[in-house]
C-alpha cells in the first residue's frame, strides 16, 4: 500500500450496544453463579472498548496494524475498529503559518527582510504520515527555503534610472510574486500531501544596514520626477502666456524682453517658495 485508502469502519453505536450487553451479562453471571469465568467477559469488554474511535469534522484517523497501513477514516462519526489498530490522528483543517522574517539577498544583491503567510491543509494523509518525518516541520522548513529562492529571483524595486527596469519586482508585483510563491510551495509540499490554499508576502523591507540609504535614494528619485513634471508644466504655461499676449496684442516684446519674461516666469513657476514681486514704477525702458 503506497496510496491513501479511505475506509468506513463498523458503526460504533452498534458495537457499544453489544459491549454493554456483554458487560451486563458478565455482571449478572457473576452475581448469580459466582463463577470466576465471567471475569474473562469483563476483560473482553475492556479489550473491545479500546477499539472505539471518534472522528471530528475535518479530522481523520490513520489506521495501522503492526506497522501495516490499513486505511484512513475521513468521514466524521463514531466507529469501532480492531483494538489492535494504531490510530494516528491527523487534522484536515486549514492552518496558518506566518514565517519568521528572513534576511536574504534579492536579484540585485541587496539585503532585504522578508516573510510569508501560508494557508495550507493536509490533502493526502498517507503522504503526510509516512512520506515525511514530521509534516508540520516539513511545511515550516520548505516555506523558508521557497521564500529565500523567490527573493533571489526578483529585485526589490525598479531602478530605471540605472538601466535596471524589471517587469516583476517584490514590492510592486504583488499578484505575480504570490502566484510564483504558491507554485514553488506546491511543488515542494506535494511530497508531504499538503495542499497550498494561499501564499503571499507578509512583510517586505530593506535590511537595516541599507534602509536609510535606500530611503534617501527613493526620495531623491521622487524629487527629480516631481521637478521634471514641474518644468514640463512651467514650459507649457510660459508658451501659452506668450501666445496669448501675442494674439491679443496686449504688449509687444522684442526677443530680449521675451527672454527676460521667460526667465522670470520660469523662476516663479519652478521655485519651491512663494515669489516676492517687485513693482516697477517707471517704464519698460528703465
Amino acid at each position: 500500500m503506497t496510496q491513501e485508502k479511505i475506509i468506513t469502519p463498523t458503526n460504533g453505536y452498534l458495537m457499544l450496544f453489544v459491549n454493554l450487553v456483554l458487560l451486563s451479562g458478565s455482571i449478572a453471571g457473576i452475581s448469580i453463579t459466582n463463577s470466576p469465568w465471567f471475569i474473562f467477559l469483563i476483560i473482553l469488554f475492556i479489550f473491545l472498548s479500546i477499539g472505539f474511535v471518534m472522528v471530528q469534522p475535518n479530522g481523520s484517523r490513520v489506521l495501522l496494524l503492526f506497522g501495516k497501513y490499513i486505511g484512513t477514516i475521513k468521514k466524521n462519526g463514531f466507529y469501532w475498529v480492531n483494538p489492535f489498530y494504531t490510530k494516528k490522528k491527523i487534522s484536515l483543517r486549514a492552518s496558518n503559518f506566518d514565517s519568521e522574517r528572513l534576511k536574504v539577498n534579492d536579484k540585485l544583491g541587496n539585503p532585504v527582510m522578508i516573510s510569508t503567510i501560508l494557508v495550507w491543509r493536509v490533502e493526502n494523509t498517507y503522504k503526510a504520515a509516512f512520506d515525511v518525518d514530521n509534516y508540520v516541520d516539513f511545511v515550516r522548513v520548505q516555506t523558508d527555503a521557497a521564500v529565500r529562492k523567490l527573493a533571489s529571483m526578483y529585485p526589490y524595486d525598479n531602478f530605471a534610472d540605472e538601466g535596471l527596469d524589471e517587469d516583476i519586482t517584490l514590492r510592486s508585483s504583488v499578484n505575480e510574486v504570490s502566484e510564483a510563491l504558491e507554485k514553488e510551495l506546491e511543488e515542494r509540499l506535494s511530497i508531504a500531501g499538503i495542499e497550498v490554499l494561499e501564499a503571499r508576502i507578509g512583510y517586505l523591507a530593506y535590511a537595516q544596514e541599507i534602509a536609510n540609504a535606500m530611503l534617501k535614494r527613493q526620495q531623491a528619485t521622487a524629487i527629480v520626477a516631481a521637478r521634471h513634471k514641474i518644468v514640463q508644466g512651467a514650459v507649457g504655461m510660459v508658451e501659452m502666456a506668450l501666445d496669448e499676449l501675442s494674439k491679443k496684442g496686449i504688449v509687444s516684446l522684442d526677443e530680449e524682453r521675451k527672454a527676460a519674461m521667460v526667465s522670470n516666469l520660469m523662476v516663479i513657476l519652478c521655485s519651491d517658495k512663494d515669489a516676492t514681486p517687485v513693482v516697477n514704477a517707471g517704464t519698460l525702458n528703465h
